[in-house]
């Protein structure tokens, strides 16, 4: 079988969860499934595939220019990408993202994964001029079969985009932080114990219900900060919310750096929170498990077929809820134990290569 993964994603990503999805998988591809699979990426800046194995085939230039760098960019992607698709002769076109039209050669199947609904579940807090639900929509047409990364995204792609359930299925993701030298020798410095934050903190992130429910436990105040990880500087926003909480400064803390530096963060938690309102999958609370780090995180959308019962979940809407859950974890040692051990068993179910096989037998099914 002759694989082709097409530019999108990797002509705008640098670093991220969606390339490295499609990087692990098309290494996979090639090296454990010993399938015929190239990237066909005419201008990429994506550093993953600097690391890309032999048997993995980029057909592109490692570009000086920026990601979203403009639709410019992308068109000139896509207009030599195609013949170069063509060159290849590909069985199976993965697209890496949502676009108006493909770029798959006649006669190749088209297959598309669709990560979540956030643009749609929450459109009040997306742009009118966002033109990824317009581009999705259009993808999900287009594609001979839809992958989804969970069965709520399955659900939600269902209930709002027209299309025969036959032509879907649900493949999990596998997750890539994995324990370096760098990151074991890396020290963590601060004077009190943590809970941490990593990622992006607006909307459906659910930060704000974060602080108000740390602002509400005086228990929580005393004995452990809140360190932020990732996500930019603190918005003027985010400041008039804690001054108005009145968390002093020093106890909430953001910060920024590698995956090693991140490793680090995970290892030194007391506990990692994961407050969000929706998610397609969720990689950080696997994350948070492979360094051993308690997970504390909301009950819903596909959260819970995440974590299963390695972790203390609660209603991301209920701040006292969401107090009691960090409270336990913060002052129980032994469920904290339990969390860890849990953990450890849950991480061995999601794995890149279980990814790309059942990718494979998602291939063969479109294949017929």
């Amino acid at each position: 079988m002759r694989i082709a993964y097409d530019h999108q994603i990797f002509g705008w990503q640098q670093y991220g969860g969606i390339s490295r999805y499609f990087y692990e998988l098309a290494r996979e591809m090639a090296s454990t499934c010993r399938q015929e699979t190239g990237i066909i990426a005419p201008f990429y800046v994506n550093r993953y595939l600097a690391n890309a194995p032999v048997e993995l085939r980029i057909t592109g230039i490692a570009s000086p220019y920026l990601p979203k760098s403009g639709r410019f960019y992308r068109m000139v992607n896509a207009v030599i990408a195609a013949p170069l698709l063509r060159r290849f002769r590909p069985d199976i076109v993965h697209e890496t993202y949502y676009a108006n039209s493909g770029v798959a050669p006649r006669g190749a199947k088209v297959v598309l994964t669709v990560f979540d609904m956030i643009h749609e579940r929450f459109k009040e807090s997306i742009s009118a001029f966002d033109p990824v639900s317009r581009e999705k929509i259009q993808a999900v047409k287009r594609a001979d079969h839809v992958i989804c990364i969970s069965e709520q995204t399955r659900s939600d792609l269902l209930e709002m985009i027209d299309i025969d359930p036959a032509r879907t299925s649900v493949v999990y993701l596998g997750f890539s932080l994995t324990d370096t030298a760098a990151g074991q020798h890396h020290k963590i410095a601060t004077p009190r114990p943590f809970l941490l934050y990593v990622g992006k903190r607006g909307g459906y992130k659910n930060f704000e219900g974060l602080l108000k429910a740390y602002a509400a436990s005086p228990r929580l105040r005393a004995e452990v900060d809140l360190v932020c990880f990732g996500g930019g500087g603190w918005t003027s926003a985010e400041r008039d919310l804690m001054q108005h909480l009145r968390i002093p400064a020093d106890r909430v803390t953001q910060v920024s750096g590698d995956d090693a530096v991140l490793q680090a963060y995970y290892r030194a938690a007391r506990a990692f929170v994961f407050p969000s309102l929706y998610e397609g999958f969720g990689l950080p609370p696997l994350e948070a498990m492979s360094f051993d780090c308690p997970v504390i995180c909301s009950g819903v959308s596909s959260i819970p077929e995440v974590v299963g019962d390695a972790a203390a979940t609660f209603d991301p809407y209920d701040a006292e809820a969401m107090r009691g859950a960090i409270e336990r974890v913060v002052g129980d040692d032994e469920f904290r134990r339990s969390l860890i051990l849990r953990g450890r068993g849950r991480i061995e179910i999601f794995s890149w290569a279980r990814c790309a096989q059942e990718t494979l037998d998602v291939y063969r099914k479109v294949l017929g």
